[in-house]
């Protein structure tokens, strides 16, 4: 062989493990995604008052909404932009109660936040708007809202400590030296102990294939006020405003009205479904953006093509997971509250990292946790106000 050809060799092998590097990215980016917070999304729409079949019908659209979203931006734009569905609107949803109205009424709200997000693209001033908001105010809702959910393990540990510790304990121990991985291996561990409480008791009961369950949307001002607008917020703040600028940090500039426009018709097409939001991916965004996936920049988007193909395969597989879950609601409640304390902390320290908005940033946190509801609208929606009135006041005074 000359040199001609050895150079060639190598080059093709070069290209090959290039292709195997990108494409094992995009299984990862899936995976963590769907790993991390599918069982936050589950208790959400519970929560939202969705019966166990309409949550599992959430759980696959919001699969099939991302994976379709993403194959249209990566072909369109030749970009790593990852989608995943709006975690912390899940966390929202989780922490508070079924708005008036029921099921529909939650619906309609999540349809009315996907006309919001895609103004957002559309309409600049929604945007600066948006951007006007504090940041240390929608950190400090966001933090109060989680508090609830992140208490779950502890209670579940007092109450079933053989089910729970192991989670518990291999979640601590991956902390330290593999962060991105977990939750997902508190994932993992929490499904090994459904299937044991499923083996004892002599299987699950319920459907295994995926199914969508349509429901008529019902526009209600209290969902409206009350969940539509804060989950506008948190999907916006917590979602699209760090993914684009994880995305940044990599040398990509984000088609942001594109990306706005998709998102935001992607969560109204899946709202009568039972999905609530989807948005750019903040987290698992770096997966597939970083020179881990390829060192060749502009070859990166190959890989958020894989994650789209495998986010199809997870939602065939999305109706088994909430039909196993089932069995024993509280294991993948604490799975889900160990997932969001990372989030707590960062929300923490945001919301009080700046001392001249440290007091409107505690009202709001304070109010967000309290879960007080008034004329039928949540918390959320008043901590918001209450942050933005303390800011003003504070900032006249």
């Amino acid at each position: 062989m000359d040199r001609t050809d050895r150079t060639a060799a190598r080059v093709d092998e070069a290209a090959s493990a290039g292709r195997g590097r990108v494409a094992l990215a995009g299984v990862t980016t899936a995976l963590v995604g769907f790993a991390s917070s599918s069982a936050v999304v589950l208790a959400g729409l519970q929560a939202a008052g969705a019966t166990p079949a309409q949550a599992a019908s959430g759980l696959v659209v919001l699969c099939l909404a991302q994976a379709l979203g993403m194959l249209w931006l990566a072909q369109r734009t030749r970009l790593p932009v990852v989608l995943a569905w709006s975690t912390p609107g899940a966390a929202l949803l989780a922490a508070g109660a079924a708005p008036e109205g029921g099921w529909p009424a939650a619906v309609g709200a999540f349809a009315l936040a996907g006309v919001l997000i895609a103004l957002t693209g559309l309409w600049p001033a929604l945007a600066r708007l948006v951007a006007a908001i504090p940041a240390p105010i929608a950190q400090a809702m966001l933090a109060g809202v989680l508090v609830g959910l992140c208490l779950a393990p502890v209670h579940a540990a007092v109450d079933r400590p053989l089910a729970i510790l192991p989670i518990v304990v291999v979640w601590l121990a991956l902390i330290r030296f593999a962060p991105t991985w977990a939750s997902p291996a508190a994932f993992a561990v929490g499904l090994v102990v459904l299937g044991v409480e499923a083996a004892v008791r002599g299987g699950v009961d319920g459907p295994l294939l995926p199914v969508l369950e349509p429901v008529l949307p019902a526009v209600t001002w209290q969902a409206a006020v009350g969940l539509a607008l804060p989950l506008y917020v948190v999907t916006m703040a917590s979602q699209n405003v760090p993914g684009s600028a994880v995305l940044a940090s990599y040398g990509y500039r984000v088609p942001w009205r594109e990306s706005m426009v998709v998102t935001g018709v992607g969560t109204i097409a899946g709202a009568p479904f039972g999905g609530h939001a989807i948005n750019l991916a903040a987290i698992t965004a770096a997966l597939a953006a970083s020179p881990d996936a390829h060192p060749d920049p502009a070859q990166r988007w190959r890989g958020v093509r894989v994650a789209a193909l495998v986010y199809l395969a997870l939602a065939a597989l999305s109706t088994a997971l909430t039909t196993l879950v089932g069995v024993a609601p509280g294991v993948l409640a604490a799975v889900a509250g160990l997932a969001l304390l990372p989030t707590l902390a960062a929300s923490l320290r945001q919301a009080v990292a700046e001392e001249r908005g440290r007091i409107p940033a505690v009202i709001t946190f304070v109010v967000a946790a309290s879960g007080v509801s008034l004329g039928g609208v949540g918390a959320a929606f008043w901590a918001l106000l209450a942050g933005l009135l303390a800011h003003a006041l504070m900032r006249r005074t």
